[in-house]
């Protein structure tokens, strides 16, 4: 009788910790599935700023004209051409300044922030943002240069995607 009474409660405490256990590894579980989707998101947006780059490099190789005239070299504020949209057709110049304009139209749509230029730059890899992207004119290779936050809640540091490419 003695051994039965010290032994009474037992199982309840036992569950008591497997409980504990439990919801510490349920917690860790929460935590691992959010970290993923964040993860998830962020190469998400990589592969559409990659996308979005192809899209325009892709517009540039089409319209040697307007590379032989460096039309796509740093557009900074480029304007919607209608005759570009019509059968009369337009110039490579125009061409450019109405790919730019859809592009720039583009990236704020798909990205967060999103923010790109094209320009002609030895050093691709540097540029804080579109209106300090660094770009230094020489050579003949472009890069497409790509911003965007990351970050769900808009508070993050821009993120940024450069692709060197020969037209």
């Amino acid at each position: 009788m003695n051994r039965q009474k010290m032994e009474s409660g037992f199982s309840l405490i036992e569950i008591m910790v497997t409980m504990f256990v439990m919801s510490v590894g349920l917690l860790g579980l929460a935590k691992m599935e959010s970290f993923s989707m964040r993860m998830n998101h962020s190469a998400y947006l990589r592969t559409q700023g990659a996308l979005l780059a192809q899209n325009m490099i892709a517009r540039i190789r089409a319209n040697q004209a307007g590379v032989k005239s460096l039309a796509y070299n740093g557009l900074a504020n480029p304007a919607r051409i209608a005759n570009c949209l019509s059968k009369t057709g337009c110039n490579g110049t125009e061409m450019a300044q109405n790919d730019a304009f859809d592009w720039q139209i583009l990236l704020p749509a798909i990205l967060p922030s999103g923010q790109g230029t094209i320009c002609i730059d030895s050093t691709p890899a540097d540029g804080a943002d579109a209106s300090n992207a660094a770009c230094d004119g020489v050579g003949s290779l472009y890069a497409a240069k790509l911003w965007w936050n990351d970050a769900r809640d808009g508070s993050g540091a821009l993120h940024r995607f450069v692709t060197s490419f020969s037209p």
